[in-house]
């Protein structure tokens, strides 16, 4: 398990100051289909408290991720954000909430959650549904997408 061997070729890694085992711990409840997989914790004081979590690798819905206690020089920006595809408003709703906690609502379905890391929740059928120039308005002036008033837009 102490090895990227096993890893998709490529991964995101999350650079956190020094909670990144506490949104890795929230990640796992938000997205049901998930798992911690390794760690890897400091064995020099000169990288800080020994044996404090450097590392974490974990799966969310079969994506796997490392998360990093990295320090305060770097900040997430919404140059990169994470999608989460949804089957439904159920799903919509579900993750907008509990990833939007503590965090903030942007618009055209994207947040920043509570550690700063930029989500968009959208819809499946979102990419049909936008071709159309008033659902393209319609989520424009929305934060949370609402499915039903995309496609009423979308077929006036």
């Amino acid at each position: 398990m102490g090895t990227f061997q096993n890893f998709p070729r490529v991964t995101p890694f999350l650079w956190f100051d020094s909670n990144a085992e506490e949104a890795v711990e929230f990640y796992l409840t938000v997205f049901k289909n998930s798992r911690r997989l390794d760690g890897v914790r400091t064995s020099d004081d000169n990288l800080g408290a020994k044996g404090k979590v450097m590392t974490i690798a974990f799966e969310l819905d079969g994506q796997t991720f490392t998360a990093l206690n990295g320090g305060p020089m770097f900040k997430f920006t919404e140059a990169i954000s994470f999608v989460v595809r949804c089957d439904s408003q159920e799903e919509v709703d579900y993750y907008w909430s509990k990833l939007s906690a503590g965090g903030s609502e942007v618009q055209c379905g994207w947040l920043k959650d509570k550690f700063g890391l930029s989500w968009q929740i959208v819809p499946s059928r979102l990419p049909d549904l936008i071709k159309h120039p008033k659902a393209m308005q319609a989520m424009m002036q929305m934060k949370k997408l609402d499915i039903a008033e995309l496609e009423r837009a979308a077929q006036s």
